[in-house]
């Protein structure tokens, strides 16, 4: 054999034992990626229908022992190379997918366990005071905000060094009036409530201003969480008013109970009537009050309010600002629904009949009630056929397809304390019927006044109340149960 030849052989040798070589690291790293996406798949329960999370780790396994015995037999190794390769990518590309889908359910859990409350010393804008520190009492309803207000004056005292003694009074609202009258140099003012006044004082803003301000988190009380093995659950829509963090405390306008029947492939949607006067859980101390005031006491209360008048746990919650709704109609590429009533709100003219909606559109669909009938029975009914529109997009195969865009748009606009296993647990079931859930609704009706009924949170307002018909609240009960029982 020739010397030209020789050194052919020793380099195509040492090409091979190269390529040999390679190939033993990646299938290496590739078991490890593989073992990863296995684990991961079974523990989340991911692509769990149609038992596609036991096939893929199967068909995973064998593909690994063709490999390697490739490898071993020192066949077609270039093949294997970039197979191994191309493996590689498509594992991380998954473990990333999935990491960045528990890392959105995280946030939406980790908000979901705090809520803001900001509380604040306000004086007259034409006050001269403008520091704390000038100051040595303030108005506060000690009564009903003792805890918030209690940890603002103790901020306060470390932060400026300022002792300053609570001026009681009966709520927040007459504070207000004290403090504009001039019998009163400062107040204490919780966020929260400050959205009350400022729905009954359009000028709120201009006459206070703010010189102190304090930021409360606290912990947001575990809801009835009995695992969804169960068929059938609860989950709480809260639609909050507040453009802030998700997290601050704010009232709730929106209150639907969606109860999800998975083996009937029902969802029944219970709405609330925002000014039904209820007795008010928790904060509230049982006391009667308007509902959409439960949530200045937290979200917490809210659920324990509707759990008491339905007689009911509610298992989940999941909370949404109007930027989320924004966004999940820009997702979702619009809703459309039947419009019973014709309206025109602002520059938006809604006519009888099927109406398409965009993200802009439908916020101002569901918020309208002064151009309505029955105000804000129909402006209930006119959220509940949005909800349901949604649901119905949400639900289909195209949405699924669109899953990671749904995710990255709603980040920092919902929370919820569903845990990412239990959403698994329902898309896999989706994904694996490939039957559609049949959407219903009801909302419990009653007879509207005002100023006949005091309310707990601001005593000295002329509110609207709405007085709950009994039997329509025993008529939505019944519904929620045989929802609940499979009937």
């Amino acid at each position: 054999m020739s010397s030209r030849s020789r050194r052919r052989t020793s380099q195509a040798s040492t090409k091979h034992g190269l390529l040999g070589g390679i190939n033993i690291v990646l299938w290496a790293v590739t078991t490890l990626l593989t073992v990863a996406v296995v684990v991961v798949l079974l523990t989340y329960n991911i692509l769990g229908f149609n038992s596609q999370n036991f096939i893929i780790p199967i068909v995973l396994g064998i593909l690994m022992v063709i490999l390697l015995l490739l490898i071993l037999s020192k066949k077609v190794r270039a093949v294997v190379t970039v197979f191994l390769g191309l493996m590689i990518v498509a594992l991380g590309s998954g473990l990333f997918f999935v990491k960045s889908a528990l890392d959105f359910s995280n946030k939406l859990n980790t908000t979901a366990k705090v809520s803001q409350i900001e509380m604040s010393v306000m004086v007259p804008v034409d006050s001269d005071i403008s520091d704390v520190a000038q100051l040595s009492s303030v108005l506060a309803p000690v009564s009903s905000d003792g805890d918030n207000i209690s940890a603002l004056l103790s901020r306060i005292t470390s932060d400026k060094g300022v002792t300053l003694s609570e001026k009681t009074s009966l709520s927040y609202s007459t504070a207000y009036e004290s403090l504009l009258a001039g019998d009163d140099k400062a107040m204490v003012m919780n966020s929260a409530y400050a959205e009350l006044l400022r729905s009954n004082h359009e000028d709120f803003d201009s006459k206070v201003k703010t010189i102190y301000t304090y930021t409360i988190k606290k912990k947001v009380e575990s809801t009835n969480q009995t695992k969804t093995e169960s068929d059938s659950f609860n989950v709480y829509i809260s639609g909050i008013d507040t453009y802030g963090s998700i997290s601050s405390v704010s009232r709730s306008d929106v209150n639907i109970i969606m109860t999800v029947n998975r083996s009937t492939h029902k969802i029944l949607l219970t709405t609330t009537p925002r000014d039904s006067y209820v007795p008010i859980a928790d904060g509230g101390n049982n006391q009667y009050d308007k509902l959409t005031h439960a949530g200045i006491y937290g979200v917490d209360a809210s659920m324990h309010t509707l759990e008491n008048l339905y007689g009911i746990d509610i298992n989940y919650y999941a909370r949404i600002n109007f930027t989320t709704f924004l966004k999940l109609i820009d997702l979702v590429g619009g809703v459309t629904v039947t419009n019973e009533q014709e309206f025109t709100s602002g520059k938006h003219h809604f006519p009888v009949g099927e109406v398409t909606m965009s993200s802009e559109q439908a916020l101002v669909f569901v918020r309208e009630r002064y151009s309505l009938e029955h105000g804000d029975d129909d402006r209930g009914k006119n959220q509940m056929k949005v909800i349901t529109a949604l649901i119905n997009k949400l639900t289909s195969l195209d949405s699924v397809a669109k899953y990671s865009q749904i995710i990255n748009g709603l980040g920092n606009s919902i929370q919820t304390d569903m845990p990412f296993e239990t959403m698994m647990t329902l898309a896999n079931g989706q994904l694996d019927s490939k039957q559609r859930y049949d959407v219903t609704s009801q909302a419990i009706t009653g007879t509207g006044s005002t100023g006949q009924l005091p309310s707990y949170a601001m005593p000295t307002a002329r509110l609207y109340m709405l007085s709950i018909d009994n039997a329509s609240l025993e008529s939505a009960k019944e519904a929620i149960k045989a929802t609940m029982e499979g009937n």
